[in-house]
This record gives C-alpha cells, structure tokens and sequence, in this order.
C-alpha cells in the first residue's frame, strides 16, 4: 500500500501546512504561481519541509508538464534525455532533488535549456545553494528558503491524518502524546507520517498512541543512520562536540557513523573548515590550513580512501588546543554595530584621494605604522563612542597567551590585556 506520507500529500497551496511566509495569501511565490510569472527555483531547506510537494502543486496549478530526477543517481546523460523530452512541450518543469549533489558538469548541462527557456528549473536541497550550487545556474534561479515546520504544525498533520486519511479513520485511533513522534522526527513532516503509520499498525484495535508506544516501535523499527533526517543533525552535533571536547576517539566514532550511513564527504569536510576557526582559531592556526586541505583533498579523491583523510583532520583538531576568542570577537563586533549603528570614522583614518577631502581634515593626523619603531605607533582605529572596547580577548593557550602579551606591550592598559 502507498505510505500514509504520499497519500497525505498536499494537492494545493492551501493545504500545505506552514511555509505561509512563501505561499500565504499576498505572499512572493503563491503571487508568481498566480500570476504565472514564476521562473527557476531553487527551495533550500530542512528536510520534509514541503519542498517536493511545493514542486509538484505549482507544476499542476501552472498546467506545466512535469519531469523528475534525483541528483543522487542522475548523470548528465540523463538530464539531456529530459531537456529534448522537454523540447516537445510547450511548458515544462524540472524538478531536481537534492540538486546539491550535482557536480558542476551535471549543472552546466541545464544552463543553456534553462536560459533559453526550455525548462523551468526547480532544484530541492537540504545544503546552502550558494556553496553547492555554481553561481552560473543559481543567478538564473530565485532562491526560496523553507522553514522548519513548528510544533504546532505537525500536531495539526497527525491530527489530520487520523480524521482523514482512508486508512486510519477506519480505526480507533487515540493521539494522548506527539512528544516522541515529533522529536523521533525531527521535524520532517514525511518521517512523521509514516512513524504514525508504523506504530498504528502494530496495534490491531484501539490504538491509543503514547510515548512509550512510539518509543518502543522506533527502537525496533528506525535505522541507525538517516542523511536526510534527525540523525544527520544528531550525528553531525555528536562529531563537533567530541573535536570541540577534544576527544578524538569520540570523533573518529562519530566519522564512521557518517561514512557507514553515506554521508556526503562535503558536509564532513566542510564543517571541519568551520571548527577549525570557530573552536581552535589562534590557539593553533594551523588547524585551518590543514582543515582546507582537507575539503581540498577530500573533493579529489571521493570515498572510500577520503575516510583516512577526514580522520587524520578530525584527530588533529580534537587534540590541538581551544579557542573561540576569534569567534567570540566578531560575534562582540557586530553586536556592537547593531548596537551603536554607523558611527563615523575617525577623520586621520578616512580616505583623502581628492583636494576638497584633505581640505577637509580627512586623513590628517595619521601615522603610517612602517615609519615608526617596532613598525608601531599608537593612535585610534575606533570611533570615539567605542575607543577602548576590547572585541578581541586573546584564550588561555600558549600561542594566544603570546598574542595576549604583544598586544598588552603595545597597547598598554588601554585595552586591559
């Protein structure tokens, strides 16, 4: 039998549950569906957000024909298969899931169909488009980004499913707790749907759903690796943890997890850039040259032999030494910014490349650091409400204890290092 998920799928906009900010009444993509001005899209978001539903229902309001591919098996022979079948129709849509995994021949293939109209491009994917997507094919699309549907949301979906769906109504079926099916989830509405379906069919009559039942059912049912669910979050969070936690037994554990359940070598790579900076940063920078690397490397080779060089990063980071001073600093900076607003520059700071600006004063006043001894001269690089806030405050770690000393010699007390 079709999965409670597919036969509860939303047929129009209206029955769609959350993403009002996209397809409200008034809102940007409901007018362009109305409207008929709609062009190539890109939805980025969690998933079971809606994002193939959405395709589907605009195809149909649109009277599009309707072409579908998965990147995780498609090639490039594949999509020219479907631009000539596209060829043939007056209008037609293709949707591309998970469009993040296409490599860059497989996205220049669309380009010309998709700028000489040929298709309408509609691409799903989970990952930020504008570091998986060549920006080539995304200028020519309109990014929409789905939200994580609420609470609220998907109670409404399995209050719905019971009260309507063919199978279910047919039973009697008792929702006392949601709390285990929502978090089992993670907010992926077709994960949702089809958990419900499991635990009410393991119960014969008077399904009366709770916690515990879910809970059970889950532990027998669910498997241990999801890429596209809540386990890719839980598992991914575990990861940075343990190099947070410098633990790198924890680390390797939880790469293996990833590498066993497929994930993309990528996302790995890609968030090992991150930490590098966020939680090691100048306690030890060579934590981000080798993390670059790493991403670097890991793109040419591909699994299986990119797992011994993932695990050499993430043992290196979970035993160098922590800092999120770097982090901490620019998080201050912009705190600041949304605080005080555009404060001026200080005028010996400003640009003077005209004569009305030196008339001016812009650029007076100020000392070339080369010119004066150690390659330092002490003046004011903050405007004057903020003269004296430290942003940066150096970690306690040998190399940031180092800065922390060069800075606190320079500068004095000014900045209480």
């Amino acid at each position: 039998m079709t999965p409670l998920a597919e036969r509860m799928r939303p047929r129009t906009l209206d029955e769609v549950v959350g993403q009002q900010h996209l397809i409200g009444p008034g809102s940007i993509l409901r007018n362009a569906v109305e409207n008929k001005t709609l062009g190539s899209v890109i939805f980025w978001g969690p998933p079971g957000t809606g994002k193939t539903t959405l395709a589907n229902i605009i195809a149909n309001e649109l009277s599009f024909a309707f072409f579908s591919l998965s990147a995780v098996n498609a090639g490039v022979k594949d999509v020219r298969e479907v631009i000539e079948r596209a060829r043939q129709e007056n209008n037609s849509i293709l949707f591309i899931d998970e469009i993040h995994r296409f490599n860059k021949s497989q996205q220049d293939a669309l380009l010309h169909a998709v700028e000489k109209g040929i298709i309408t491009l509609m691409g799903a994917t989970t990952e930020n488009p504008s570091f998986e997507v060549n920006s080539a094919l995304l200028s020519r699309c309109q990014v929409y980004i789905l939200q994580a549907l609420s609470e609220k949301d998907l109670v409404s979906l399995l209050e719905r499913a019971i009260r309507e769906d063919i199978v279910l109504k047919e039973k009697n079926i008792e929702l006392k707790e949601t709390q285990a099916l929502i978090n089992i989830s993670g907010g992926d509405a077709r994960k949702l749907l089809n958990l419900l379906e499991l635990v009410c069919n393991t119960v014969k009559d008077n399904v009366i759903i709770t916690d515990k039942l879910v809970m059970e059912v889950a532990q027998k049912k669910i498997a241990l690796y999801d890429k596209s669910g809540e386990q890719h979050y839980d598992i991914i969070s575990a990861f940075i943890k343990s190099i947070r936690g410098s633990d790198p037994n924890g680390a390797v554990y939880w790469l293996a997890r990833m590498i066993e359940g497929g994930e993309d070598v990528k996302f790995i790579a890609r968030r090992l850039v991150i930490l590098a900076s966020e939680d090691i940063g100048n306690a030890n920078p060579n934590a981000l040259l080798l993390a670059n690397a790493t991403f670097d490397a890991v793109n040419k080779i591909g699994f299986p032999e990119a797992r011994i060089i993932l695990s050499q990063c993430a043992v290196y980071l979970a035993s160098s030494p922590k800092s999120n001073a770097s982090y901490m600093a620019i998080n201050n900076a912009v705190a600041a910014v949304q605080r005080f607003g555009d404060l001026p520059v200080p005028l010996h700071l400003r640009n003077a490349p005209t004569q009305l600006m030196k008339r001016m004063d812009y650029g007076k006043g100020y000392k070339y650091a080369h010119d004066y001894e150690n390659n330092f001269s002490e003046q004011e690089y903050l405007p004057e409400k903020l003269s004296g806030t430290k942003f940066y405050d150096p970690g306690n770690n040998a190399r940031e204890n180092e800065l922390r000393n060069y800075l606190k010699k320079l500068w004095k007390d000014k900045y209480g290092y």
